[in-house]
């Protein structure tokens, strides 16, 4: 039986690859190392879905780095247009031209002006007009409307865009593609369909106590794990936003930065910095010193028979 892990024509794995990334301070599973990986290999757009804040934008980033690839962002929005997101002309310089050649009585044809040469490029036009390799991110596809959808497809399908003015443009070099979604609507089929799928869920305890603590190396081992453990909880509470691994990295870096060495006793000073976690009037009015020492112990809830016990004990 063979147990060898599958390797590129080039010699790079899907182990190597989760290497390089841990590296440069990311940290994925082998799930994700290999569906990433495969991708590459395969030349197919890679659609990563998960809540905010779980490392989706983050990991076009850190592929970026590792493969030496320039990261072209399309960041989508409702009512991104074509305008927008792959080219527009250049009217200002098309005009110019115009009034240059009236200038020196000479005819200007319309196939001079409507050139490579009068194109903007905006993302989806620059990463395949890349002459080096590039990874392409089309971040938070779900905010896009659907008929953007349909003009990404061509892109997705064949790494090319075409100019009714003058002709189809491939790509010089297949970009790494990379499409994340929060889940706020329901992506069509055909986008799918052209897709590897990964969901990325939020880190196990172990993981995000791994990732912080590669990120922010000289923060305490003990602050780091306490509060790594605290964020965990937390997230399991009913809140309007959910705090992610950013947020998590910022409240500990917050906590380093005021010479905390783990988690301070005084709640009010904990609720001081809880800004970094809860970023919504409801969830931090939720969030009073009872409920913080309660998250900071490991207690869900304190109930009537907790207080009954506690009664019995004193007395």
């Amino acid at each position: 039986m063979n147990t060898s892990k599958p390797t590129s024509q080039s010699g790079h794995s899907d182990l190597q690859l989760r290497e390089a990334l841990h590296r440069s301070g990311y940290l994925v599973d082998e799930d994700l190392a290999t569906t990433l990986w495969l991708a590459g290999e395969l030349e197919r757009p890679l659609l990563i879905e998960g809540d905010a804040g779980v490392g989706k934008t983050a990991l076009a980033a850190a592929l970026a780095q590792v493969q030496g690839a320039e990261l072209v962002r399309l960041q989508c929005f409702e009512g991104l247009d074509l305008a927008q997101a792959a080219y527009e002309w250049n009217y200002g310089r098309q005009l110019m031209a115009i009034r240059l050649g009236e200038s020196a009585d000479g005819a200007v044809k319309e196939s001079d002006l409507f050139s490579r040469a009068y194109l903007l490029e905006r993302p989806l036009l620059k990463a395949i007009s890349l002459d080096k390799p590039g990874v392409l991110l089309i971040d938070e596809i779900d905010r896009a409307d659907e008929a953007f959808e349909a003009f990404l497809l061509e892109v997705l399908a064949d790494y090319q865009i075409t100019v009714p003015e003058i002709g189809t443009l491939r790509a010089r070099q297949v970009p790494r593609v990379i499409l994340t979604s929060n889940g706020t609507r329901e992506l069509s089929d055909a986008l799918r369909r052209r897709c590897l799928y990964h969901y990325l869920d939020y880190p196990s305890l172990a993981r995000e106590i791994a990732i912080v603590k590669a990120t922010l190396p000289e923060a305490d081992s003990q602050l780091v794990e306490a509060s790594v453990q605290f964020v965990q909880r937390l997230r399991k509470e009913d809140m309007s936003k959910v705090p992610g691994i950013a947020e998590t990295l910022d409240w500990v870096k917050a906590l380093h930065r005021m010479n905390h060495h783990t988690l301070p006793e005084d709640m009010t000073v904990l609720l001081t910095t809880l800004g970094c976690l809860l970023k919504t009037r409801e969830d931090r009015f939720a969030i009073g010193p009872d409920r913080a020492r309660q998250l900071m112990e490991g207690r869900r809830t304190v109930g009537v028979a907790e207080k009954n016990q506690t009664q019995a004990t004193s007395s």
